[in-house]
């Protein structure tokens, strides 16, 4: 296994997720590594995104606990998962459509900024130089995401594949720990997902970003991912490197609705 022997960065145990009597999430155990390409696939509505959003504090888990940097995130609000690491994409696109996608980037640097509101507003010497220096952050990823000619351009007025860059930007902006995509190839042509599924790897081998991927193209999964965990009905029914994924009679069923 690709993954095997990298330092436990995050342990999700007995994760128990419910909407009335819906199970979305059923004792989910999990460990993430460090820096490593973990993709949770699963039919829709086997709980892929209700595991995000559970990791995240947009959902708080009935039962269970995340561990992460010593800390269950199970019990911390939303600013303050992001503070320690955790940054995350969005299924659909949640984006500051009225502003630049310079704007956006700037302002997932906001966590990261210590200037008061005073500071900021007048624009001079330590706020001032702090700007400079978040700015020089968000024109690297610019050119690393090549993102160039659009930097100045309306998120709003920009193709889909376009927003979705941006919204990668964005979370890399956040200097994460750990990274989750939730599905960051939908809607996209071929030449697009070609492009995000290397920007995605470059994250990972350049930067040395754990990620965590939701991806419904099993193509790519199988590609780029170290290991696998398959979500069916809120349930981990199958977990492993994507050799062993793709033989799983299991995982065969749950995508083909029949014995294999």
């Amino acid at each position: 296994m690709v993954s095997e022997g990298k330092r436990l960065i995050m342990e999700i145990r007995c994760l128990n997720l419910n909407f009335g009597h819906l199970n979305a999430l059923a004792d989910i155990d999990l460990d993430i590594r460090d820096n490593e390409i973990l993709a949770v696939i699963g039919p829709n509505g086997a709980g892929k995104t209700c595991l995000l959003n559970s990791i995240t504090g947009f959902y708080r888990p009935d039962r269970g606990h995340i561990i992460f940097s010593g800390k269950d995130l199970t019990k911390l609000p939303t600013y303050k998962i992001a503070k320690i690491g955790i940054a995350r994409t969005f299924q659909h696109t949640e984006l500051f459509t009225g502003l630049t996608a310079l704007e956006n980037l700037m302002a997932a640097r906001h966590i990261l900024m210590k200037r008061g509101a005073l500071a900021g507003g007048l624009f001079f010497g330590w706020g001032r130089r702090e700007e400079i220096w978040h700015r020089e952050i968000v024109e690297e990823i610019i050119e690393f995401l090549e993102m160039e000619p659009i930097r100045k351009k309306l998120v709003g007025s920009l193709p889909y594949g376009q927003r979705k860059r941006v919204d990668l930007a964005r979370a890399l902006c956040m200097e994460p720990k750990v990274l989750l995509l939730d599905e960051p190839m939908a809607g996209m042509n071929l030449e697009e997902k070609e492009d995000m599924a290397r920007f995605i790897l470059d994250a990972y081998e350049l930067r040395g970003i754990t990620i965590v991927l939701v991806e419904h193209d099993m193509n790519v999964v199988m590609d780029i991912a170290d290991r696998v965990a398959v979500f069916d009905f809120g349930h981990k029914i199958a977990e492993g490197i994507p050799e062993k994924i793709k033989q799983s009679q299991e995982v065969i069923r749950a995508y083909l609705g029949e014995d294999a």
